[in-house]
C-alpha cells in the first residue's frame, strides 16, 4: 500500500544562504498580502470576486514588473497563492475567520507543490537539499521508511531553519493477530484489556515550576504594545525565549512517549479497539461562574497526555500494519458504566476509581473495565471488522479540497489572447 508520509529535517544553511533564505521568506509574505488584497479591493470597490486561477494566470506579468520574484520558481509562487485561497475556502466554508495580513514575524516560509525547484540527496538519513539559485544546503534528520519524494515545504521557526518533505512510500511494520482495548485517562494515561496500565509522564505539569518561574520574570520586563508603539527590551526577549524552550521541550517528550507507547501496543496487537472521544468538546472552557479554576486544570491535563495524538498515531499505525483501528460508539455503548462480565450499566462519578457490579460481583479498576468493554464490543461485531465503513478514517476516499494536486488533473485556464 503506497502511502504518503512527512518527514522534517534541520536545515543548516550558510550564512550567503541564509541571508537569502530570508529575502525569500520576504517576498512569500509579500505574495501572500498582495493576493489578499487583491481578492479584498476587487470585492469591496467592485463588486467582482478574484479566483486562484485569476491571479495565477497574473503571475508572468507580475515578475516582469517585479524581476525579484524569478529565482523565487513559478510553482513556488503558485502555490502562495493557492495559500490565499484556501484560507478564503475556510472562510466561506466556516470554518475559519475571515482572512487577514501576515506579518513577516509570524510567516513561516513557501512550499514546492511538486519536484522542480529542488532535490533532495538524501536516502532518509540525513543528507542535503539542493534549491535552484541557491545550491546545496546540508540537512540532518532520519526518516522510518523512505520513498519517492513529491513535495518540500521550507519553514522558519523558533530561528531554525526546516525542510517538510513528503514522500510517496510502502511503509512496513509488524504486529500480531491479537485484540486490545485501549482506554485513556488523566490520572493512568493508557489502561489496557488485560491489566497493564500506563502512568501519565505529566510532561508539562513537571516543567510547569519552572515556566512560572520564567514567566515571573518576564513580566518585570518591558513587554511589547503596539499600540502605544513600544517595543520589547532586549531582556523582556532572552526571557520569552526562556519561556518557549520550556514549553518546547515539554511538547517533544509527550510526542516522544505517545509514539513509543503506540508503536508498543501497535506491535503486538492487530486489531486495537478504544471508545470514541469529542476532545474538543471535553476541554472547552467552562461556563460562566462554573468552577473555571478546577475546568482549566482538567483541560490541561487532558491535553498534557495528548489523547487526539495517540488516537491518530494508533490509526495510522495500525493501517502500516495492515490491521485494524475501531472506536466505540462511547454514549450508545457506555464503557466507562458498563460491567464487562454482566453488561449491566451502573452510574458512577469521576472519584470512583474501582468498577464493582452489584449484580454479578465483578470488582475490577475502572479504566480497565472500560478498555474490556470496547474489546468484547469489537469481538461482537465478527467478520464486519473487515468492512471498509469500520476501518479509519485515512482509508477513506479524500473529498475535493482544491489542492495543488488536484488542480494540476483539472485543465489550467490560460491567458486570454491580447
Amino acid at each position: 500500500m503506497i502511502v504518503t508520509r512527512r518527514i522534517t529535517f534541520r536545515l543548516y544553511p550558510k550564512p550567503v544562504q541564509e541571508r537569502k533564505l530570508f529575502e525569500w521568506r520576504r517576498l512569500h509574505c509579500y505574495l501572500y498580502n498582495s493576493a489578499l488584497a487583491d481578492r479584498k479591493d476587487s470585492y469591496q470597490k467592485r463588486g467582482e470576486s478574484v479566483g486562484y486561477f485569476d491571479q495565477q494566470n497574473r503571475l508572468p506579468e507580475f515578475k516582469t514588473v517585479w524581476a525579484e520574484f524569478v529565482e523565487l520558481g513559478s510553482q513556488a509562487l503558485q502555490a502562495t497563492l493557492k495559500r490565499v485561497d484556501f484560507a478564503f475556502q475556510r472562510f466561506f466554508k466556516g470554518l475559519g475567520g475571515y482572512p487577514r495580513f501576515q506579518s513577516i514575524r509570524n510567516y513561516s516560509g513557501w512550499t514546492y507543490p511538486a519536484t522542480s525547484g529542488w532535490k533532495a540527496h538524501t536516502i532518509g538519513d540525513n543528507g542535503y537539499l539542493d534549491l535552484s539559485n541557491l545550491g546545496q544546503i546540508q540537512m540532518r534528520g532520519k526518516a522510518r521508511t523512505w520513498g519517492t519524494p513529491t513535495t518540500c515545504t521550507i519553514v522558519y521557526r523558533h530561528g531554525k531553519w526546516y525542510a517538510s518533505i513528503t514522500v510517496k512510500c510502502e511503509p512496513i511494520r509488524e504486529t500480531k493477530p491479537n485484540v486490545m482495548g485501549v482506554d485513556f485517562g488523566t490520572l493512568t494515561a493508557i489502561a489496557l484489556s488485560d491489566g497493564t496500565k500506563v502512568e501519565n509522564p505529566r510532561f508539562l505539569a513537571t516543567t510547569q515550576a519552572k515556566i512560572r518561574t520564567a514567566s515571573k520574570q518576564k513580566r518585570r520586563k518591558r513587554s511589547p504594545n503596539r499600540k502605544s508603539r513600544i517595543k520589547a527590551s532586549r531582556r523582556w526577549k532572552k526571557a520569552q525565549s526562556t519561556v518557549s524552550k520550556l514549553v518546547r521541550k515539554a511538547a517533544r517528550q509527550r510526542l516522544d512517549w505517545a509514539h513509543k507507547r503506540t508503536a508498543e501496543i501497535v506491535s503486538s496487537n492487530s486489531l486495537v479497539v478504544t471508545e470514541k472521544l469529542n476532545i474538543k468538546n471535553m476541554t472547552r472552557k467552562a461556563k460562566k461562574g462554573k468552577r473555571k479554576r478546577q475546568k482549566s486544570g482538567l483541560n490541561r491535563s487532558i491535553l498534557d497526555v495528548g489523547w487526539g495524538m495517540m488516537r491518530g498515531m494508533f490509526e495510522y499505525k495500525e493501517a502500516e500494519a495492515n490491521g485494524v483501528y475501531l472506536e466505540a460508539p462511547t454514549q450508545q455503548l457506555k464503557p466507562s458504566q458498563r460491567c464487562p462480565e454482566c453488561w449491566n450499566i451502573k452510574p458512577k462519578t469521576l472519584d470512583e476509581r474501582v468498577h464493582h457490579c452489584l449484580v454479578c460481583n465483578c470488582t475490577e479498576d475502572r479504566d480497565v473495565a472500560s478498555a474490556r468493554v470496547c474489546v468484547i464490543w469489537a469481538k461482537g461485531l465478527g467478520t464486519t471488522l473487515l468492512d471498509d465503513d469500520l476501518r479509519s478514517s485515512t482509508s477513506k476516499a479524500r473529498s475535493n479540497t482544491g489542492s495543488m494536486k488536484q488542480l494540476a488533473e483539472t485543465k489550467r485556464q490560460k491567458l486570454p489572447p491580447s
